[in-house]
């Protein structure tokens, strides 16, 4: 290790600003995501043209996941400068200099914990966001499958009404073929049973006179 030298000071303090920067950068599309990730979902239960999201959900999550990887790896990437740095300053050739080098670090230690802060708590909301839309999403998918199952059984139904209605029908068809055919078959009876009475009276009317004849003769 360079031990005193300056330089070697200097490159670590560079290189933790660089990785400061990029996490800065990460950190506010990291934020920029989460928000659209809520708006896309507002969005799509509105049902709004105007706020149709870019990008699909699926997309988002990706990159969400994509994301937290690369920050975290900045974040540890940060976290081992930090070590070096605080290495250095307990090294004996700088002990004249320690005073204003633990200032500078501990600068860049209060930012490394204000990313981490602020990434935890980003990655958290997001977390709870898709926890929640998931759970909407659910209840919304079980709403319409209701909703489509009720359909079917009130067709179903309205298909069973007009086939009970039909049997009813063809029911009263046929029984006002039965009583008609009673009332046919009463009246041959009766016709029937008028002949042959009509029959029996002009019988006995012959024979009576038949026999007033003989009395006379």
């Amino acid at each position: 290790m360079a031990g005193g030298n300056s330089n070697y000071w200097e490159d670590l303090r560079k290189q933790a600003r660089q990785l400061e920067n990029e996490l800065d950068l990460k950190l506010v599309s990291f934020s920029k995501l989460c928000t659209s990730y809520s708006s896309s979902r507002d969005g799509r239960r509105g049902d709004s043209s105007d706020t149709t999201p870019l990008l699909s959900n699926s997309t988002q999550d990706r990159m969400f996941e994509t994301m937290s990887v690369e920050i975290e790896q900045l974040l540890a990437k940060l976290t081992g400068v930090n070590d070096k740095m605080a290495e250095y300053t307990s090294t004996p050739g700088v002990t004249s200099l320690n005073a204003a080098l633990m200032h500078t670090l501990q600068r860049h230690r209060d930012i490394l914990q204000d990313y981490t802060h602020e990434f935890h708590k980003t990655k958290s909301n997001f977390m709870a966001i898709r926890e929640r839309e998931d759970l909407l999403g659910s209840v919304r998918k079980d709403i319409e499958t209701y909703k489509s199952g009720s359909g079917v059984n009130n067709r179903r139904t309205e298909l069973f009404l007009k086939e009970h209605e039909h049997l009813r029908n063809s029911d009263r068809l046929i029984d006002d073929t039965i009583r008609g055919a009673n009332r046919f078959l009463l009246v041959g009876v009766l016709q029937s049973s008028g002949k042959a009475l009509r029959k029996g009276l002009n019988e006995r009317r012959t024979i009576k006179g038949h026999k007033a004849e003989a009395h006379l003769a």
